[in-house]
């Protein structure tokens, strides 16, 4: 009697355990499933180190932790009134030792990828404090300015779509008079049509320094922006009409990503919107009293991206609330269905059951015709209602 009690209680054992991993098994496809509805759409994630709390102020702490493997390369761009250099390189301190053009150029050195060495061996050579040598390699930064004596620093975000995902970038400016250094997390930028004008011999750049190529680049980020909420545009007008037609949960995972990304577009506009209007009056010897009307242009443009993304986001808000009338008229319709059909067999279950009791005298069980008048009864109380629905309109043609 021993063993089946063990088998009994192998059985119990086993039977748990299975009983266990299958409810852990649902109860990560669920998680998961939530993670995947809700996840981000493929914002970029920066391999910049985050400063812990405590940690001591400066850029030297993170020069002996960098990450060795990172590539970073380097582009310096010489431009004035007798033309045009673009020279690159792979060593920070081979580029520093450019020499400068004899006669009155601009020189813009730009840097993709932030490798903390490479940071501090800038920021040394043209005298910048550490702290902002920090700010570059933190790249969670708030747009701002910061002015100097000799110099600026400017922090901004880029935002692109990259294979329909949006991409925020932090962007730094070291402004000087004659020199323009541009820090990017990583290659690829909105900065090509500045680059093509560069390589004109005619045109603004050769008669400003580089607070013009300041104001070029800070104007192509902003302008980048109206393609981008054009294609969130274009996108909810085939989201508006996806809900209408056929709205599921894969409407609604789009619609939530859409939305998320028009809050980041806000999050980043708001602080360029201050940042423009901040270089509009500043007083500072850096930026040419003739360049603040661009500089108002540039604010201009903030300003109808700011409008134009509110617009959008007042327009998702709507799309959402359309989402659950359209999910909910959906339901109502199904239920609606459902509602018809067990009417329609309301009646004849009803007979049905009185005439399949188990009592022994019944008068109509012995009739002859019970059978047809039963089937003929259940018809027409089937016929009446369908008469009847159809008259009020809840069956048949709109």
């Amino acid at each position: 009697m021993k063993q089946p009690i063990e088998s009994a209680k192998d059985v119990a054992h086993a039977t748990s355990g299975a009983i266990a991993k299958t409810a852990s098994f649902i109860t990560s496809s669920i998680l998961d499933l939530g993670k995947g509805v809700f996840a981000p759409i493929g914002h970029h994630h920066s391999t910049a180190p985050r400063a812990e709390p405590g940690t001591p102020p400066g850029i030297e702490q993170y020069i002996h932790q960098e990450d060795t493997s990172l590539k970073v390369g380097i582009t310096v761009i010489d431009y004035g009134p007798d033309g045009h250099n673009t020279t690159t390189f792979d060593d920070i301190h081979e580029a520093l030792a450019l020499p400068e053009q004899a006669n009155p150029h601009v020189r813009w050195i730009n840097i993709d990828g932030l490798r903390p060495s490479v940071v501090n061996a800038v920021c040394q050579h043209y005298e910048v404090h550490t702290l902002s040598a920090e700010d570059v390699i933190h790249t969670y930064q708030r747009s701002k300015m910061e002015v100097f004596d000799d110099h600026m620093i400017i922090i901004a975000r880029q935002l692109q779509l990259a294979n329909d995902k949006l991409k925020n970038e932090q962007i730094s400016f070291f402004l000087f008079q004659k020199t323009l250094i541009t820090f990017q997390e990583v290659p690829g930028d909105v900065f090509e049509p500045v680059r093509k004008r560069l390589e004109k011999s005619t045109g603004r750049f050769r008669t400003y320094q580089a607070d013009y190529l300041f104001y070029a680049l800070l104007d192509s980020i902003v302008d980048h922006l109206f393609p981008i909420l054009e294609a969130y545009g274009n996108a909810m007008e085939e989201m508006e009409i996806e809900i209408l037609e056929d709205p599921n949960a894969l409407s609604q995972q789009k619609l939530f990503s859409m939305k998320r990304d028009l809050s980041l577009q806000r999050r980043v506009l708001w602080p360029i919107r201050e940042l423009v209007d901040s270089l509009y009056r500043d007083e500072s010897e850096l930026i040419h009293p003739e360049l603040k009307t661009y500089y108002r242009d540039v604010q201009d443009h903030t300003m109808q991206v700011i409008d134009l993304l509110e617009t959008y986001r007042e327009t998702a808000s709507g799309l959402t609330d359309l989402y659950q009338t359209s999910v909910g008229n959906k339901m109502n319709e199904i239920m609606k269905v459902l509602t018809i059909m067990a009417s329609f067999f309301i009646p004849i279950t009803f007979f049905a059951g009185v005439y399949g009791m188990n009592f022994e005298y019944i008068p109509e069980l012995g009739w002859k015709y019970a059978y047809p008048v039963f089937w003929g009864g259940c018809l027409s109380m089937t016929l009446g209602l369908a008469i009847f629905f159809w008259r009020k309109g809840w069956i048949g043609p709109k």
